[in-house]
């Protein structure tokens, strides 16, 4: 209800709490705790109805993120209805993400959130409470890899490394909207799972030489741009695929060293993007989505399905985040 002081809502939101650090992702025990949430001049108070749980709130539960702070309410993504603003935001339905929600911060997995008034961006009537809350981190990823490497146009051609992932997806959607032919390289014999605009043909990595042929299917030339979504286990594989003055995007490792021929590299004239989401405050994430609604609300972007399985209410946090941990290809959610 308003605080008589302020005239601003104050709420008792129930938040789903990480009270320290794990030693490991079955060890996780997030509670639900009740916190009393009150938003300051710029900021929105925001009525959660979905929020998703991502790998990187599993690692952060872990301490793989030295600068995770506990306790903490977990989550980056969430979409809801905003209670209470600044002029003229009261009642809109909005989504967003961050790289500061749920690891710096308290996050997302709770009934509500007090987030930035920058950070949000309005949610498409099209899109449900789950879906909105699925893109973020996903889609946030792939659009500032190919944002930072140059968006790939008509005539170009994007490889993607773990095409089927969610992160992997998010590139061939935004790739193939603006006109690039995009090839995808799998662990073993599958079709391409996702949305596209245009065909995807997938390479089995088990029984095919990736670069041979990527450089087949290219006329000799190779891609112009390579999102490797897995790291390491692909690394040489893309960095052979790559055309003249090509890109190769990284997201992740498994093993955090690499060799590679640095003649190749300069006479290629190579660059080599890193992208870190964890490093983007919630404002600076919220400009990333601003740039991807249009695709939405066209329907050159696609959400992805959510499976009635895979939604769970805060007090299963816990078998959200074991899902999670344990590979699941499904768009985990928390549902209040």
């Amino acid at each position: 209800m308003p605080s008589a002081l302020s005239n601003r809502y104050q709420v008792e939101a129930r938040c789903v709490r990480l009270v320290t650090k794990a030693e490991n992702a079955a060890a996780v025990s997030p509670v639900v705790e009740t916190h009393t949430l009150s938003r300051g001049d710029n900021d929105l108070l925001i009525e959660v109805k979905a929020a998703a749980v991502n790998p990187s709130d599993v690692k952060a539960a872990t301490g793989l993120m030295p600068y995770a702070v506990f306790p903490r309410t977990s989550g980056r993504d969430y979409a809801g209805v905003v209670l209470d603003g600044p002029p003229g935001w009261t009642g809109r339905e909005v989504f967003g993400s961050s790289g500061d929600l749920g690891i710096r911060r308290d996050g997302t997995h709770a009934t509500h959130l007090v987030v930035e008034a920058d950070a949000v961006v309005e949610k498409p009537g099209s899109i449900s409470w789950e879906e909105a809350a699925g893109i973020g981190v996903p889609f946030v990823t792939a659009m500032e890899g190919l944002r930072r490497a140059g968006l790939p146009q008509n005539g170009e051609t994007l490889l993607v490394m773990g095409v089927n992932g969610k992160v992997g997806q998010s590139a061939v959607q935004i790739a193939s909207w603006h006109g690039a032919r995009v090839i995808g390289v799998a662990r073993k014999s599958e079709p391409y799972e996702g949305h596209s605009n245009s065909p995807v043909e997938v390479i089995d990595a088990s029984v095919t030489d990736v670069a041979t042929r990527v450089r087949e299917l290219t006329g000799g030339r190779g891609a112009d741009i390579v999102f490797n979504t897995v790291g390491d286990p692909y690394f040489q594989a893309a960095h052979k695929s790559l055309a003249l003055r090509g890109r190769q995007i990284l997201i992740a490792a498994v093993d955090r060293i690499v060799q590679f021929n640095i003649l190749e590299f300069y006479r290629g004239q190579h660059t080599y993007v890193g992208i870190d989401t964890l490093g983007l405050s919630s404002v600076a994430t919220g400009a990333v989505l601003r740039v991807l609604v249009p695709g939405f609300a066209s329907g050159h972007l696609k959400p992805f399905p959510i499976k009635p399985s895979a939604v769970y209410p805060l007090e299963q946090a816990k078998a959200a985040f074991v899902a999670v941990a344990g590979s699941s290809r499904d768009r985990v959610i928390l549902r209040p």
